[in-house]
């Protein structure tokens, strides 16, 4: 119960529902002749939030702190060695991102954008630890295949031997992910890779976990040239997607301080 409170309580919290809310909610006060007034300034603020946060240099500047956290794990350059901490992992671990259940399509292709940069990762990491295994994330939906399934087979037909690939497909959230992984894994070390923007929450839950993890962010979704330009004041829907999952996290970390 308290998981779908906490779910239904993010969602209204978001920059797009939030915005909508305060607007509507606005909307009809200003109906009443006693309440306008009020009902104007919380269109006037619902509007101008949900500009700011559809702004793209606003909602890179709320992404690009969490995603500063932790640097990525770097090219390899044949003939040299792979980063030491990243050769005594035994496991890589992907968090689950969601997909897209349609018939028809390769499992590659039924991946987010965020699963596939995810997986893409493990992948490239795999290549360097011939003796890690595989640990994929995420649930199933009704009578659907669980999401884990799905990261498995795209693990496969990107070169990954299925004997390598181990399922969790029961875990709701990061914090039962990483209850999960600690029971497989023990107290081996692990590659941790998620989206950027979520490395710091699922670094702290897996070290919560007791989880001896080494963040390996992927999904970048801040990634800008250093110098200002023009375009970095326009509004689009990757911005506002941008401020979502910075408002997410944020929220996430909240939640885990009042836990």
């Amino acid at each position: 119960m308290l998981f779908f409170l906490k779910k239904f309580i993010a969602f209204w919290l978001m920059p797009l529902p939030f915005c909508v809310t305060l607007i509507g909610v606005g909307w009809w006060l200003t109906r009443s002749p006693g309440r306008a007034r009020g009902g104007r300034l919380l269109v006037a603020a619902g509007a101008v939030l949900l500009l700011f946060f559809s702004n793209n240099l606003a909602s890179i500047r709320l992404l690009r702190p969490l995603e500063s956290v932790y640097a990525p794990i770097p090219e390899f350059i044949p003939a040299e060695p792979p980063p030491a901490a990243l050769v005594a992992c035994q496991y890589v671990v992907v968090l689950g991102g969601g997909h897209a259940d349609m018939a028809g399509l390769s499992a590659v292709n039924k991946l987010s954008t965020s699963s596939l940069s995810r997986l893409t990762e493990a992948v490239r990491l795999l290549r360097e630890l011939p003796a890690a295994r595989l640990i994929v994330s995420g649930p199933a939906a009704r009578d659907h295949p669980s999401h884990a399934s799905i990261l498995a087979r795209a693990a496969e037909s990107l070169g990954v031997d299925p004997g390598r690939i181990q399922l969790i497909d029961t875990a709701r959230d990061t914090e039962d992910e990483s209850r999960a992984v600690k029971a497989i894994v023990g107290d081996a070390p692990i590659a941790l890779v998620t989206s950027a923007w979520h490395m710091p929450r699922a670094a702290a839950d897996f070290r919560a976990a007791g989880v001896n993890a080494l963040p390996c962010p992927a999904d970048f979704k801040s990634r800008t040239a250093d110098d200002f330009r023009p375009s970095d004041l326009s509004w689009d829907a990757e911005s506002l997607e941008r401020s979502t999952a910075a408002v997410h996290e944020r929220l996430g970390r909240l939640w885990m301080k009042l836990k």
